[in-house]
């Protein structure tokens, strides 16, 4: 009242609704101002106040509207999150000058919902020099411990071995195969970074299995665009943030009682595992002279470290076996086909290898197709330019997101002859041949490429490989698979249940 008496006193013919509806003018003609598009900015559609563009982008397929905004703005074009710019780039040549030219867009954002829950450490959403340490390490200690080698091929072939039993428990009859799965493809990455492997009764391995599912569906929700939009609001108020930092705290929980159980007798002359050599190097960094720029070897970065490894050398793989077994039961005669091939190559006497690879190439195309088609991480995982750079003639300007739109490269029509149809034939030449594709990018591309690439598509073969040579798939008749998919940081398939068949031998 005082203000407003003040004001009065000088402008005496203001009253307090007329000082008002100026406030409410000057916030709306300061709201158009920042709304509009920066010069020299990507076109896109209008954005509204306050919330930009986020209704009008379905929640549920974000990665379908994207694409079909594409052919309206072209494929680089902006969108308005909230009070935040985007970039969105869709198809082959937009994703490579983005993301295979240099390092302009090696940064992540930094996420409100993410950041309040987890500290921005670890290999997902680290930057700059601690995040190419992190990353460098990883990945070295991970080929130390069998990546890519025979060593963790036989792990995988034990593994299946595990789940063909829990499988054929079932004896043909219906069954979910959504926890199993993620058991054994979170058990191979459990024994690098762990050094041993969970049982499946184990109640705490499936309890943090089943967090994961649900936090990463939360941390896609449109509950979190909000809150990642207007957190300063969104921290005051209840909502599914609360449930996320339990489900993360649970799971960060986890991960240090296997650091703690590590350094009760961990030998750093022999190393057992991610954890060990993590340790070792902490301690190496803990004598580094001060001149020497902060690499991150830390306990608490060994925890995000090993938190990432686990989430992802879990969720993605997992999913797309379960995407496999669906589009087999919808195509027998491809499944037929693929046993036919791994009858004649390896038959049943002995579990695949990956040198068996070259020797199947259908099985090997199909598997590449289910991926294709399956597109997993349709919308990837987002990127910030870490300085002003030039984007399909567009200047975009240091500290923009940008989302590189997976499914526009996976479904572009000038790269896949039917883009929107299963086709292994998209992976083989004329001579039956298996071919590589330019277009195929389920695990991006550029400096932050998937670092798990190899290790998954180690995974999937084996696996794949494996349930095709001892199982046939089906569902009971007059039941279709539905195709209808989760939408969260991965597109899962809805819950379904299968039968399996063991194969004569």
């Amino acid at each position: 009242m005082d203000l407003l008496s003040g004001v009065s006193s000088v402008w005496p013919w203001l009253d307090a609704r007329s000082l008002l509806l100026f406030a409410l003018v000057l916030l709306v003609t300061a709201e158009y101002l920042r709304a509009r598009r920066p010069s020299s900015f990507p076109p896109g559609p209008r954005a509204f106040p306050l919330v930009g563009n986020m209704f009008s982008i379905d929640s549920s397929k974000p990665h379908r509207d994207m694409t079909e905004l594409a052919e309206k703005y072209g494929n680089v074009y902006s969108l308005r999150m909230g009070p935040s710019w985007a970039v969105v780039l869709n198809g082959l040549s937009a994703l490579q000058e983005g993301l295979c030219k240099g390092d302009q867009l090696s940064d992540r954002p930094e996420f409100p919902l993410h950041s309040d829950v987890l500290p921005s450490m670890g290999i997902v959403f680290s930057n700059g020099h601690v995040w190419k340490q992190q990353r460098r390490f990883a990945i070295i200690t991970l080929k130390y411990f069998g990546l890519g080698r025979k060593s963790l091929e036989s792990s995988i072939l034990d593994e299946f071995i595990y789940i063909s039993k829990e499988i054929s428990k079932h004896k043909g009859k219906l069954f979910n195969p959504h926890l199993i799965m993620n058991n054994a493809v979170s058990n191979i990455i459990c024994t690098l970074v762990f050094g041993h492997r969970f049982e499946y009764s184990d109640e705490m391995f499936q309890k943090m299995i089943k967090l994961l599912d649900k936090g990463t569906q939360i941390e896609s929700s449109i509950w979190a665009q909000l809150y990642n939009a207007f957190p300063v609001l969104m921290r005051h108020l209840p909502g599914r943030h609360r449930t996320l930092q339990k489900i993360y705290g649970q799971m960060t929980d986890f991960v240090k009682t296997e650091i703690e159980k590590h350094k009760k007798d961990w030998n750093p002359s022999d190393p057992r595992d991610f954890i060990d050599c993590y340790l070792t190097e902490i301690q190496k960094h803990q004598d580094k002279s001060d001149d020497e720029p902060d690499a991150g070897f830390h306990e608490d970065n060994l925890v995000m470290c090993t938190f990432d490894l686990f989430g992802a050398g879990t969720e993605t793989t997992s999913t797309t076996l379960r995407w496999a077994l669906l589009y087999m039961v919808k195509y027998p005669e491809i499944q037929e086909k693929v046993q036919a091939e791994i009858d004649r190559v390896i038959g049943q006497s002995r579990q695949p290898s990956m040198e068996d690879r070259a020797h199947l190439p259908y099985t090997d195309a199909v598997i590449h197709e289910i991926q294709r088609m399956s597109n997993i991480v349709p919308l990837s995982l987002p990127h910030v330019t870490n300085r002003d750079i030039q984007l399909g003639g567009y200047t975009i300007p240091k500290g923009v997101t940008i989302i590189p739109n997976l499914t526009s490269v996976l479904s572009e029509k000038n790269e896949w002859e039917t883009p929107h149809t299963f086709n292994p034939g998209h992976f083989l030449n004329e001579e039956g041949k298996f071919v590589k594709r330019a277009a195929f990018l389920p695990f991006s591309a550029g400096k932050r490429v998937c670092l798990g690439e190899n290790l998954a598509r180690m995974e999937l073969f084996l696996f794949f490989t494996s349930f095709m040579q001892r199982f046939s798939f089906s569902m009971p008749p007059g039941v279709e698979p539905v195709f209808k998919a989760l939408s969260g940081v991965t597109l899962t398939p809805l819950p379904y249940e299968i039968c399996a068949t063991p194969r004569k031998e």
